[in-house]
């Protein structure tokens, strides 16, 4: 019999998340299983990875305590499709099964394996075209002459060695440069005038 934990969650906490509650309370008793948990958390947006009650049920699921995670629907738990790809394949990973209530995901069956291994590749898609939309921008950014990475700053290094011999530490002579102790050390060992990158 499939130990089963409920995640509900709301997005104010002015939201009663009963109806979620009380809809999969059911749906579990209807398939035989058993309830071991509800996880709920308020007044969380979806947009947000971590949140205390499902990192308590990831917890339980990594400690084998459940078998199924039942949901009301996908943006309860994440409203990223990577994010949800993610939770996924980390549950099928340690053998743990999803259900949507009111979506065909049912990872307990091969048409909900099937259906979100469709949304996986939708995923990775969506990934592999910003990574090349990235690159096409660099190399165009790159072929038109611009210089890519932080702006470069001149640094006073003469005036930047006589404070620092003058008792002023190297932290704060570079802060009122505008740049960080470690890019000010480099550029005097150097011990040209030439541009070094700004913090």
């Amino acid at each position: 019999m499939k130990q089963v934990a409920i995640y509900a969650r709301v997005s104010t906490l002015d939201q009663d998340p009963e109806n979620q509650l009380r809809e999969l309370r059911s749906y579990v008793e209807r398939r035989g299983w058993t309830l071991v948990g509800e996880f709920v958390d308020r007044g969380v947006s979806g947009a947000k990875d971590r949140r205390p009650a499902l990192d308590r049920l990831i917890s339980d699921a990594r400690k084998r305590k459940i078998d199924c995670i039942a949901v009301w629907a996908l943006d309860r738990l994440g409203r990223s499709l990577r994010h949800l790809v993610n939770l996924v394949a980390d549950f099928e990973a340690l053998g743990v099964d999803l259900v949507a209530y009111t979506q065909p995901i049912d990872t307990t069956t091969p048409a909900g394996k099937l259906t979100f291994q469709v949304l996986g590749a939708v995923a990775e898609f969506e990934r592999s075209m910003i990574r090349e939309r990235v690159r096409a921008g660099v190399a165009k950014a790159k072929a038109s002459g611009k210089r890519l990475g932080r702006p470069r700053a001149a640094i006073d290094l003469a005036g930047a060695r006589q404070r620092i011999e003058g008792g002023e530490s190297l932290r704060s002579v570079a802060r009122s440069l505008g740049t960080n102790h470690v890019t000010l050390r480099r550029a005097l060992r150097r011990g040209t005038e030439s541009p070094a990158p700004a913090a």
